[in-house]
């Protein structure tokens, strides 16, 4: 077929979104896993800042449940087996957590400066602050143990926004319910908050909506930006008994984040090593 090759470029969607929408600043597609949407948001917040564009699409998106992608990441016992309950199979943080659970979906921001966007009178959800980078190189698929690739992302990110680590207010864990990964995730995230991680509420969402790979970082972006907007913290399903491991302030239910400034970190890491967080903030 003549489309097969556009069908199957990894930048088809960006192309794509170029000639809908006209877009001639620049059409890239990161691809870096898991890490994929949260990178280029953040790709793109320092483009905006270089005065390269007024304004960009931002987001991510991947298919990725077909018989061969489950049977090999299954193979990698990365997908739970509860396949008679998937409703509940996806546990993060909880103790009898044993896997992900695939989806598929996509998810899309705006970013512009503050100026364009008041220029034409959008409505602002918040504030992207910044964003850092890193690679683990531990593991093709592992993440380090010891979290500090993870935990220099969020560094960086912090640096990068100007802010220290006793204002962020809320977390949006990368917390994917696989055994090794979300103590990893713990450790990382302990190393810059100290014992304060125990105290912020930091939500879940794969456990409700499906990990959707490339995609999830810009969906977790904008779940973020609109918990600070409503401060809440989303609800993490399906918390049977925690584990020790990782004594995240989950809940069950939605948390009130209070008054005040309110700043969150999203975390998006993926295989390959791939470690990207964002800092963003709400608009009082």
């Amino acid at each position: 077929m003549p489309l097969t090759v556009p069908m199957l470029m990894p930048n088809a969607a960006a192309g794509n979104l170029s000639l809908q929408f006209e877009a001639r600043a620049y059409a890239q597609t990161v691809v870096s896993a898991c890490a994929s949407s949260t990178e280029s948001i953040i790709h793109i917040y320092h483009h905006l800042q270089d005065g390269l564009a007024d304004v960009v699409i931002a987001g991510g998106t991947e298919s990725a449940i077909h018989p061969i992608t489950m049977a090999s990441f299954a193979s990698a016992q990365a997908l739970s087996r509860r396949n008679d309950d998937p409703a509940h199979a996806s546990r993060p943080g909880a103790i009898d957590r044993d896997g992900f659970v695939m989806g598929e979906g996509a998810a899309a921001l705006i970013l512009e400066t503050e100026e364009h966007a008041t220029a034409r009178g959008a409505k602002i959800y918040g504030y992207v602050l910044g964003g850092g980078v890193t690679a683990d190189a531990y593991h093709i698929t592992g993440n380090d143990p010891e979290g500090k690739g993870a935990a220099r992302a969020v560094t960086q990110a912090l640096e990068e926004a100007g802010i220290t680590a006793d204002q962020v207010t809320h977390i949006n864990a990368h917390a994917t319910s696989t055994p090794v990964g979300d103590p990893n995730e713990y450790v990382a995230l302990k190393k810059v908050f100290g014992d304060r991680i125990d105290e912020i509420p930091v939500s879940a969402t794969k456990a409700s909506t499906g990990h959707l790979l490339g995609g999830t970082g810009a969906l977790e972006a904008i779940f973020s930006l609109l918990a600070l907007r409503d401060r809440v913290a989303p609800p993490t399903i399906n918390m049977t008994e925690p584990d020790p491991a990782v004594p995240f302030r989950l809940s069950g239910e939605a948390t009130p984040l209070g008054d005040g400034p309110q700043i969150a970190i999203s975390n998006s890491f993926g295989f390959g090593g791939h470690n990207a967080v964002l800092v963003v903030a709400g608009t009082d």
